[in-house]
């Protein structure tokens, strides 16, 4: 069975996980809305809204409001590839996103992750 592209996946689908990861490490969802916020632009009622939405995860980062131009500050390997090297506009928001998720994760300062 061939793999979906994470992009077709529904925003819907892909956050909660997200959202699970964080939680699991005693973070909580209103900090992953921060951070997701801070890197698309997007307000907290943007975000539950888009978790109730059938908007694909493609979607979701290509209609973002305000991607944050201080993204390019995030550094780090996701599955092995550094997030800065990703070729892919897309995917590199993408992976951002997850990076930043894996820094709440690991207990960072809110601070630092937001790159004050």
């Amino acid at each position: 069975m061939p793999r979906m592209d994470i992009t077709e996946m529904a925003f819907a689908r892909v956050y909660p996980l997200l959202v699970a990861k964080a939680e699991k490490k005693g973070r909580t969802r209103d900090e992953v809305d921060q951070v997701t916020a801070w890197l698309t632009g997007y307000t907290p009622e943007e975000l539950a809204g888009l978790a109730q939405s059938d908007t694909s995860y493609g979607d979701f980062f290509r209609n973002a409001p305000a991607m944050n131009p201080d993204r390019a500050l995030i550094t780090g390997k996701i599955c092995g590839i550094r997030v800065e090297e990703i070729e892919d506009p897309l995917m590199r928001d993408i992976r951002y996103l997850d990076e930043l998720v894996d820094e709440l994760a690991k207990g960072k300062p809110m601070e630092k992750i937001l790159r004050k």
